[in-house]
């Protein structure tokens, strides 16, 4: 982040940036704050893009997340052990999703512009920024 002005949120842009990640455990159905974020500020493309990145990565991570559920029943449908094995990765998948949420509030309070592949982009071509 280049700027060290107030947002028209009123708050450092670093802490924007990051807050708009708070939707991703919170809300992953609505992302709210990121919503909030993409309305008040349409100057700041720092904040737009965590804003856009925040909302993609909740939202794929809730369509990953309904997709292993569903797969887990018709495989457990078809054979308990088949839903088993599918629904024993299912945690793995909520702690690899942590670990790339607090990397992402981290980066976004230090000031970076960290790009998550496939939806870094998407989210910075919805800012502007390629």
């Amino acid at each position: 982040m280049k700027s060290a002005h107030n947002t028209g949120s009123g708050l450092a842009p670093n802490i924007a940036c990051m807050l708009c990640y708070l939707n991703f455990p919170l809300t992953c159905v609505f992302p709210i704050l990121s919503g909030i974020f993409l309305f008040i500020e349409r100057e700041d493309k720092d904040i737009r893009f965590h804003a856009w990145q925040s909302t993609l990565l909740s939202s794929g991570f809730l369509v990953l997340l309904i997709v292993l559920k569903i797969l887990a029943a018709i495989m457990g449908a078809i054979a308990s052990v088949l839903g088993v094995l599918v629904g024993f990765f299912i945690p793995f998948v909520l702690l690899a999703a942590l670990g790339v949420w607090v990397v992402c509030l981290l980066k976004a309070y230090q000031g970076q512009r960290w790009r998550l592949p496939i939806i870094g982009d998407i989210a910075a071509k919805q800012v502007g920024l390629d």
